[in-house]
């Protein structure tokens, strides 16, 4: 199904489901929403796209081109907010971006990842260091950032190597993602293909990675993307070929995981099946609701997180207005959720009920093609 195609099917009922949402009144931010995307020859997008958003009021403007890009998929955005990055995964670059007045983009300079497929890039708190991870390369890499945001060369770099259970999906390394501790002192590494997630120790003076040991996930589950509780003490993983998502005990002393939990993220009607897969974890700012992202089933799940007995329950699914939900994104302030879709290249805006943590659609969207990442960014 073609992006116009979906447009067109779906036109006729963003009326009625935005008449059944309720517009928030509560003082919010203005931000600029940052989208990566894929470009290649079956659609129209350039680079990175910009879009002006206002959390009072959930008003989501017309994307506009930021700066022309190959494949810029995935984002990440600087500490200062003056920087934009992204990786290419088609030529194997990084680049690094100055933001201009009104959410223009100006190239500072590309570096070479060091691996093939780089998919995912992740920033310190301190801003002073990067970590790439290498999807087709199945490695890590890390790079300096100088004071005028530009990236250095890579300053160290880990190859994995192994492979596990699924012949065909994990016959070697895929790296597939990066997450800094709240502390800064470690960086978790997942890696599909081994089924494995590195700890690394992280110094943002050098800009250097150092081993620090792993963790073990389910064998052929594929861990792809993490994220961490608010408090710290867990960590929730998605699992993309086991259709589920993990809970672990996070030692921050140590910078490791511990195995806790493990759940479906699909209804327990809903058979498994391989052409379905997971995308993204995001744990809401009250620590008490997490989502994931699920593919082809074109959902995001909705648990119930109880931080005192470490539990993750699976509430709901809700169908995520688009086709192939990729990356998504949760306002500082909790009250909204931003869905990138591959396929239909839609984003679709959802409101959270700040009781429930249920996501109600709101019939607002904006359309970029093959848009898979989504940034916030305050303005001030």
């Amino acid at each position: 199904m073609t992006r116009r195609t979906f447009a067109t099917r779906i036109a006729g009922t963003a009326g009625a489901l935005a008449a059944g949402i309720g517009t928030s009144h509560a003082a919010g931010t203005k931000f600029l929403v940052y989208l990566g995307v894929y470009t290649d020859v079956e659609n129209d997008s350039k680079g990175i796209y910009v879009a002006d958003f206002d959390a009072a009021t959930g008003e989501f403007g017309m994307p506009r081109l930021a700066v022309v890009a190959d494949s810029p998929s995935f984002l990440e955005i600087h500490p200062s907010g003056k920087c934009v990055y992204a990786v290419g995964e088609n030529d194997g670059f990084v680049s690094a971006f100055a933001v201009q007045p009104k959410g223009g983009l100006k190239l500072l300079n590309r570096v070479y990842s060091r691996g093939d497929g780089p998919c995912h890039i992740a920033i310190d708190k301190t801003g002073r260091m990067a970590v790439v991870s290498n999807y087709g390369g199945g490695s890590a890499a890390s790079f300096q950032i100088h004071e005028d945001g530009s990236l250095s060369e890579a300053v160290s770099f880990f190859q994995h190597e192994g492979m596990s259970v699924d012949f065909d999906r994990q016959e070697g390394p895929h790296t597939h993602s990066a997450n800094f501790s709240p502390d800064n002192r470690f960086v978790l590494v997942c890696d599909l293909g081994l089924d494995k997630i590195f700890s690394y120790g992280a110094d943002p003076a050098s800009g250097k990675l150092s081993p620090s040991g792993f963790v073990e996930a389910l064998q052929g589950s594929g861990p792809r993307h993490l994220a961490f509780h608010t408090s710290g003490k867990f960590v929730f993983g998605n699992n993309e070929m086991l259709l589920t998502e993990t809970t672990y005990a996070y030692d921050a002393a140590k910078g490791r995981l511990k195995r806790l939990d493990t759940v479906s993220v699909l209804p327990k009607e809903v058979p498994f099946t391989d052409e379905y897969s997971t995308a993204e974890t995001r744990v809401h700012p009250n620590g008490r609701w997490v989502y994931v992202s699920v593919r082809t089933h074109d959902t995001i799940a909705r648990f119930d997180f109880d931080e005192s007995t470490g539990k993750l329950t699976h509430v709901s699914n809700i169908p995520s207005g688009g086709l192939i939900p990729r990356n998504f994104n949760i306002d500082p302030a909790g009250r909204w959720l931003l869905a990138a879709h591959q396929d239909s290249g839609n984003v679709v805006l959802f409101a959270i009920d700040q009781t429930t943590g249920e996501l109600k659609p709101t019939g607002r969207q904006r359309f970029v093609d093959g848009c898979v990442c989504v940034r916030f960014l305050p303005v001030t």
